[in-house]
């Protein structure tokens, strides 16, 4: 498919529009397009655009790894940057569900984690004595009671299932996720292996060390514990934002836009964002 010479100049135009940074790739045609866009929270998406041949008669349609789309909003007069601001209002509506998943995966044992991504709803737990269970989370009413399974034996599952249907009624949405579920099932669940036992803080995955040094020029960090963790959820590593923003401007491939920096997670390469909002000035 190739666009006539005059809606191929528009679209252009409209990239310009969006910023050249955030284009992820394209088609030869610019029949397909993928930009990438941070939220609030500095989790980095990428928002996948495909145009019709009759652009702009006919609405793009659009993907990502999100739970669920919006309803694109589409007349012969939008433009490519309407349609990502209508992607960064879907992800501000998507902060609560990805913390909650996130407060999941840091603080309880999840199975099959490299199996998971950002569309995800359902979390695979072991809660301990083989049984497992399937939790399916609301992403409209994240902090609402999930729909849950069991899976185990029948002498392990059974008492738990009773517990979960005596005391699910208890839930509340004022506390997180793990605690709601260690109330209703009347125990203390196992943590994750990366946490430690005593919750200090996990030391950093680039200097090793829990906390930063004391020191001046630190500014308020100093002495802080870790403070940005990857969000892949199969790598998870935590890391001190200064020794984080330090590697990153230490890469070549890594890129800055405003006040962010956009490069990939030391361990796993997946993309990471870091805002550089310490007090520290760091020119890149």
């Amino acid at each position: 498919m190739r666009f006539a010479d005059n809606v191929f100049v528009v679209l252009i135009r409209q990239i310009e529009e969006v910023g050249w940074e955030h284009l992820v790739r394209f088609g030869g045609d610019l029949e397909f397009l993928s930009f990438r866009i941070t939220d609030k929270k500095g989790r980095v998406h990428v928002m996948e655009i495909q145009l019709d041949k009759t652009y702009p008669q006919k609405p793009p349609s659009v993907s990502a790894e999100v739970p669920y789309i919006f309803n694109v909003k589409w007349s012969v007069k939008s433009r490519l940057k309407d349609l990502v601001q209508q992607f960064r209002e879907h992800l501000e509506k998507l902060q609560e569900f990805w913390s909650t998943m996130e407060d999941i995966d840091h603080s309880l044992c999840v199975t099959n984690k490299k199996e998971l991504s950002r569309a995800t709803t359902c979390r695979q737990i072991d809660i301990g004595n083989d049984c497992l269970i399937m939790l399916s989370i609301n992403a409209k009413d994240p902090s609402s009671l999930p729909e849950c399974r069991f899976m185990g034996s029948g002498l392990v599952v059974n008492p738990v299932r009773k517990l979960w249907l005596r005391n699910n009624k208890r839930w509340m949405k004022d506390k997180t996720f793990p605690e709601n579920l260690a109330f209703v099932l009347e125990t203390e669940l196992p943590r994750p292996s990366h946490v430690l036992e005593n919750d200090q803080q996990v030391e950093c995955g680039i200097c090793y060390a829990q906390y930063l040094p004391m020191d001046e020029e630190l500014g308020s960090r100093s002495g802080a514990g870790t403070d940005h963790t990857c969000d892949n959820i199969s790598c998870g590593r935590a890391f001190h934002t200064v020794c984080l923003v330090d590697w990153l401007r230490s890469i070549t491939t890594t890129r800055q836009s405003f006040d962010v920096l956009f490069g990939n997670c030391p361990y796993c390469s997946e993309p990471v964002a870091v805002k550089l909002n310490d007090k520290r000035k760091h020119s890149f």
